[in-house]
């Protein structure tokens, strides 16, 4: 495929080398592309260097498809007691509605997760804080629902 695409420069790694160059020179890299394994690799790598899993957004693009996700898996060792991080859920979320050209409504998001996390510093306990799973997301709700405090949405 890369001969039909000259402008584009291929290259391929071993996947161990890709890890240690990503956490080591990650702006060498502009795109990546990898089968199913090594995506899931070096996508839980680059979670961990922006924050974790819980606030990694997955956008899946396909033709006619698109599937947005957290990149995380279901954490059965949490599953249940309040604890899991939905920053990931609510960031893909936006992704979503950018994609469906619904960028007012996603800026309103962006900015009510924006307005918890960095301006009131309510954070889930992967991040350091204290908010349950529930509490954290009512906080995006009111933040949401308040007036004045982030665009409204028309």
């Amino acid at each position: 495929m890369a001969a039909d695409y000259p402008e584009f420069q291929a290259d391929d790694r071993i996947v161990d080398n890709l890890c240690m160059q990503l956490v080591l020179k990650p702006e060498q890299f502009d795109v990546l592309l990898l089968e199913n394994l090594y995506g899931d690799i070096v996508s839980d790598l680059a979670a961990g260097l922006v924050g974790g899993l819980g606030v990694v957004a997955g956008a899946n693009l396909g033709e006619d498809v698109a599937v947005f996700e957290a990149v995380h898996g279901s954490a059965p060792d949490i599953a249940g007691r309040d604890l899991a991080n939905p920053m990931a859920l609510i960031r893909s979320g936006i992704l979503m509605l950018r994609h469906l050209g619904m960028t007012e409504v996603a800026d309103r998001v962006r900015n009510a997760l924006r307005e918890v996390v960095v301006d009131k510093g309510i954070l889930t306990r992967d991040l350091g804080g204290t908010a349950s799973t529930t509490e954290f997301t009512a906080q995006i709700v009111r933040a949401i629902e308040a007036p004045g405090s982030v665009p409204a949405v028309p």
